[in-house]
């Protein structure tokens, strides 16, 4: 049995408990979490239509350990978040863009049984560098998107990100290529003393002296 709270219209808080089973085969139904709760109390005939309005998670084993529900009447429009889902492939995808989902949920109003578990947003006919808004999703019977249509963005494809490598400074050698005599490859020293060549001894003006015959 999973704990919760029942929040009335105008009432008091009731404490419920609810089977998980039960719970869990409502939620996974065609409405997903936005099904229409039928809910019994106590000493009770009538049944409270209700909606989810909240639920905590066990953070290691992943199963609900608490829920809150909201009684709604059928006849009166309520609000509720709804998934956008993306469909078909982008032709700018197969050009080598990248699909991007910036708002994956909007804000909609409508009758409880008529709020829809997710909207599809046709992506097929996207090129590189185009967007799609909310304007641009189709509209559905008696759904009201309160989102600003132009400002929420749903869908973008980007261009390819390009990496350009740095061209090397100077040209390796090549293999058993040498440098000419007397250069020093970059970045290294000349060894000590041969910097520079000895210069040539200069010949005497007057040539060489030889011996005097005597």
């Amino acid at each position: 049995m999973i704990p919760g709270v029942l929040y009335g219209r105008g009432k008091s808080p009731h404490a419920i408990c609810v089977e998980e089973r039960e719970l869990r085969r409502v939620l996974t139904g065609d409405h997903g979490l936005h099904a229409i709760l039928d809910v019994t109390l106590d000493q009770q005939k009538t049944t409270h239509a209700s909606i989810l309005k909240d639920y905590q998670v066990h953070p290691v084993r992943g199963y609900v350990t608490h829920i809150d529900l909201q009684e709604v009447r059928l006849d009166q429009p309520i609000q509720a978040q709804v998934v956008i889902e993306l469909v078909g492939d982008p032709e700018g995808v197969k050009e080598g863009g990248v699909l991007s989902q910036v708002q994956r949920e909007i804000n909609v109003e409508a009758l409880p049984l008529e709020i829809p578990e997710r909207l599809e947003l046709d992506v097929s006919g996207m090129a590189i560098g185009d967007t799609l808004r909310l304007a641009d999703l189709p509209s559905r019977e008696g759904v009201t998107y309160l989102d600003d249509a132009e400002e929420t963005v749903l869908a973008t494809v980007g261009a390819p990100t390009q990496i350009v490598e740095p061209e090397p400074e100077e040209e390796e050698l090549a293999e058993g290529e040498e440098l000419p005599e007397g250069e020093v490859p970059e970045g290294e020293e000349a060894p000590e003393g041969a910097a520079e060549a000895p210069a040539e001894p200069e010949a005497d003006a007057a040539g060489e002296q030889g011996t005097t015959e005597g």
